[in-house]
Parts: structure tokens; sequence; C-alpha cells
């Protein structure tokens, strides 16, 4: 019933702007989670949305060793299967002491990352912060992003949307085909502008700085203020930055609008062991084969717990998570169907995962995910 909502949906936006490509992109994203296909779309994002692979990103891959072959405790297997794992990579001391991959996947794929892809985003904000691209974190986003006064992001700070705490109100369910996150959705299909999906949000929950709540659309008003502050595409700084001096092994791309503007927050697509290079760089405070990609001090505070979350909930940072009860110097980003980096600095223990689990949202997912990042890097050696 819901696909069928959906449909006659998507068939009243398109009408007006009737383009078979379009379309054909609407009707894949109806199935773009079905059981039958998610595990396929997600390793062929570039098959069905606008793209841009990152510019220059991939020469000699930089040095991922193996390590001692580790063996993982009994639950990971029933783990695995009951939350559709596809891919699973663990680090320990840099060096790769396990690595699989599940359901007809493979090490070469490229797969979307989804709101992994806001950590990213934020170690590339905390670059450019340290090279003075900005003068505050207090500053408000229109000083860099002018397209955002009169909308609901006109008295927010750099601060608040790095930690998703602008107080717009964004309705996240994945499951209701008029939620925002749904005609977002639609604004990538049809080719629409990201930046004007931005400036259109017109509705608050809270006052900024206020409030925590999840809200992706903050991410892609991070985006507008770097690209205002330097005049440079987030493909061009990303590959600059981050992924060239990192040596990624292949190529990464974003999904992008229709006018080629990066879905920073949730459309990086990387291999799961490119993935555990980036975590380990952060598990290094920063460093990586001995040159300073993200600077120290950034590594710490963008993975502190500092949004005003609920006590005894999981705490969030600069678009980094931080489940309750971790140690400093353990983190993770996540994405939505499985997708997740867990770095812990303590035990010097990174995981890096891709999945295709459609109970993702279901009670106690997350916490038990959690756990079992937690129980892995606690046994080993």
């Amino acid at each position: 019933l819901l696909r069928v909502v959906c449909v006659r949906a998507l068939l009243g936006v398109a009408g007006g702007i009737w383009k078979r490509e379009e379309v054909n992109r609407l009707m894949d994203v109806l199935d773009l989670f079905s059981e039958e296909k998610i595990v396929t779309n997600f390793s062929a994002m570039d098959q069905i949305f606008l793209h841009q692979k990152l510019p220059g990103t991939v020469g000699t891959p930089s040095d991922l060793p193996q390590g001692r072959p580790a063996t993982l405790p009994n639950a990971v297997a029933d783990w695995v299967e009951d939350r559709s794992v596809t891919s699973l990579v663990v680090l320990k001391d840099g060096a790769i002491v396990f690595e699989d991959y599940y359901k007809d996947t493979k090490a070469e794929d490229v797969r979307i990352n989804w709101s992994i892809s806001k950590s990213y985003l934020s170690a590339l904000f905390g670059i450019l912060e340290d090279e003075g691209a900005f003068d505050s974190l207090d500053d408000p986003v229109v000083k860099y992003a002018p397209d955002l006064a009169g909308s609901a992001y006109a008295d927010a700070t750099i601060k608040n949307v790095l930690q998703m705490s602008s107080g717009v109100l964004f309705d996240e369910d994945y499951l209701a085909c008029s939620s925002d996150i749904n005609r977002m959705g639609r604004v990538l299909a049809l080719g629409g502008a990201m930046d004007n999906f931005a400036a259109g949000q017109t509705n608050r929950f809270a006052a900024p700085g206020a409030q925590w709540e999840y809200v992706s659309i903050d991410t892609h008003v991070i985006s507008m203020v770097i690209r205002g502050a330097t005049g440079r595409t987030i493909h061009d700084l990303m590959a600059e930055k981050i992924l060239t001096p990192m040596g990624f092994e292949a190529t990464p791309y974003y999904l992008t609008d229709g006018y080629g503007t990066a879905f920073v927050l949730g459309g990086l697509n990387t291999t799961t062991r490119d993935n555990a290079r980036f975590g380990q760089m952060f598990a290094n405070g920063g460093r990586w084969n001995g040159q300073q990609v993200v600077p120290a001090a950034w590594v710490t505070a963008s993975t502190t717990a500092s949004a005003k979350t609920e006590p005894g909930d999981i705490g969030y940072g600069y678009q980094w998570w931080i489940p309750d009860g971790s140690a400093p110097g353990q983190f993770l980003g996540r994405g939505i169907y499985g997708q997740y980096l867990y770095v812990d600095q303590v035990n010097n223990v990174v995981i890096s995962t891709h999945g295709a689990d459609r109970a993702f949202r279901e009670d106690g997912v997350h916490p038990q995910n959690e756990a079992m990042f937690r129980l892995i890097a606690e046994s080993l050696e």
C-alpha cells in the first residue's frame, strides 16, 4: 500500500517535468531498499543517481598491512546474519586482523556510506577551520551562505549545525512518502537543487542551540558554509585535503543533485577498506603515513560529546556519535541500513562495516551493534 501511494505521489511530482530519465530515477528510488535489490543497489548507486567521481584520489594505495588473523567472538557470526552485514573489516594497531564479505559482495565494491558521509565532511571542515577559512564556529551560517537568509537557518551558527542543534523542523521518517527526508530524495532523483531545498526550510521546533535533534539537512548547510567560504566544490576539497593524501585504493564518488552539488549528508561511496583507512587516521589522532591530515585538536573536539543530547542517551559531537558509556576516544560514524565506522583509540581498534539491514530502525538495534563493536575491540590482544 505504501508503495502504491508513493508511486502516485511521485508520478504527480514528475507530471509537470515529464522526462524519462528523471522518472526512471524516481522509480528506482522506490525499489532502492527492497529485499530483493538492496544489497546490489548499495554497490551500484552510480547506476541509479546522478554522481561525480572525486578527482585524482587514486594512485598507489597507502599501506594497509595484514596483521595476525584474529578469531572473533562466537556471537559475531549470528550478528552478521541477523543484521544483514555485507562486509566487516577489523584493524588492530593499524593492521587488518579480520576481513570478510557477505551476500555476494566483495572487497572491490564501492558502497554507499549513507550518514558516515557526515563524518567525512566534519573532517574536511576541521582542516579548513585550521587553515583559517572561517572566523569562528559562532559565526552565523548566513555569513558564508547568504541564500539561507529568511529561512529557518537565519539565526543558526556554524556550531549549531555541526552539533545537529539548529532547531530546524525536519521529518526523517523514511517510511512516510511526504516526510522531509523523502521529499529531499525526490529533489535528488528529479535533478533539483539541494541548496534551494535547504533554503526552503522555514519551520523550527526550538531556538538554535537550545536542543539537539538529528536533522540531516544541517549537514548540507555545513557544505554551503564551506563552499561559500572557499569558493570551491566539496569534491575538489575532499579529494585534495583528505582522500588523495590518504591513498585510497578505489575511486570514491558522491551522489549529486542536478547542479553537480555533492550530496554530503549521505552520498559518499567508498570501499569498506578505505573507510577503515579513514577510521585509522582518526584513531591516530588525525595522522596518516607520517602526515597530519586532520588537526589533532579537531579530532578530539569533533568526537567529544558536546551536543545537548538527553542524559543517558547516545552522545553527539561534530557529526560523530559517542555511545553511552564510552571512554574518551571511543566514537563512531553510522548510516542507515547498517553502515558503521567504529573507532576505539583506547584499544587501537577500528571496525568498518557496510550493511543492508532493513530492520535497522527497530528498538535496540543501534545499542546491540555498539555492544558488538565493544565486544570485538575488547577481544583482540
